[in-house]
């Protein structure tokens, strides 16, 4: 069964959702959801590699962590790992945190499967369960930081893990593609809402409980979010669509990626 039968998804509601319904929402979506979406993504993110978005941007050419050889490296929003495994494989220490168990029993599986096993922490992203000044780098994936409702909190989290001069980058959806439906095709070229409009999509059950959320910040709110919490902002990485690559995914495709961005990288660190 798909996810959305699993959690008995009936439709689409317009309204707020505070933080603890969005970690609800969060953990039982990516828990029902692990299965069939590996199915369909495994292939794009690899077992062992870095990708950082459906550019097809990779770590191993990026390199936006820095050397990460010897440093500890926390992955927040981690999925199955392949991150934090290719990490490993460069001389990194890494700690692979999800909220998800069951996007962190594939990350188990294929720590045996692969030989490259890491340390697998179950915890939301706003409450990170180390100690101050515990990690030289932290990266997300696009993982966690479009499903919290209070991103700002995660930024305050990670800054406090970091030790001074470490190293956070993080890739989420465009905010731009907000405007756009997630269409890969034509249709998806059209404006259907304002990019200020900040109320979350959300898929409730027939009792009006959210079975996934997704939150919007503009670009604005995303420096704000990293400025406040007393991070540097180093870079802003909006990866092109290469000529020739023909992948699609979910709502990325050559036809939009030709015309307008679909991910931005944040680069920062900690003062």
């Amino acid at each position: 069964m798909s996810a959305e039968q699993v959690l008995g998804t009936t439709g689409m509601a317009r309204r707020t959702v505070g933080s603890a319904e969005s970690r609800r929402a969060a953990r039982a979506w990516w828990d029902a959801d692990a299965d069939d979406y590996l199915a369909e993504h495994g292939d794009d993110i690899g077992e062992i590699d870095f990708v950082w978005c459906p550019e097809g941007l990779r770590e191993a050419d990026a390199r936006l962590l820095g050397e990460v050889a010897g440093k500890r490296v926390l992955e927040v929003g981690a999925g199955s790992a392949p991150c934090a495994r290719w990490l490993a494989t460069q001389g990194a220490r890494p700690v692979a945190l999800d909220l998800s168990a069951g996007m962190l029993r594939h990350a188990a599986a294929l720590g045996a499967s692969t030989g490259v096993a890491v340390p697998l922490v179950q915890a939301a992203a706003e409450r990170l369960p180390f100690a101050d000044g515990s990690f030289d780098v932290a990266c997300s994936a696009f993982g966690a930081i479009p499903f919290v409702a209070e991103p700002s909190r995660v930024m305050r989290e990670v800054k406090r893990v970091l030790r001074p001069g470490g190293r956070w980058v993080f890739a989420v959806n465009h905010p731009m593609r907000w405007m756009f439906s997630d269409d890969p095709g034509p249709d998806g070229l059209t404006v259907i809402q304002s990019y200020f409009d900040r109320m979350p999509y959300v898929e409730v059950d027939a009792t009006g409980a959210a079975t996934y959320v997704e939150h919007h910040r503009t670009l604005g709110d995303r420096v704000r979010d990293i400025v406040l919490a007393g991070l540097v902002l180093d870079d802003l990485v909006e990866p092109e669509w290469p000529e020739g690559r023909e992948t699609v995914w979910g709502q990325w495709s050559p036809l939009r990626g030709a015309l307008f961005p679909g991910t931005a990288i944040f680069v920062t660190h900690r003062p």
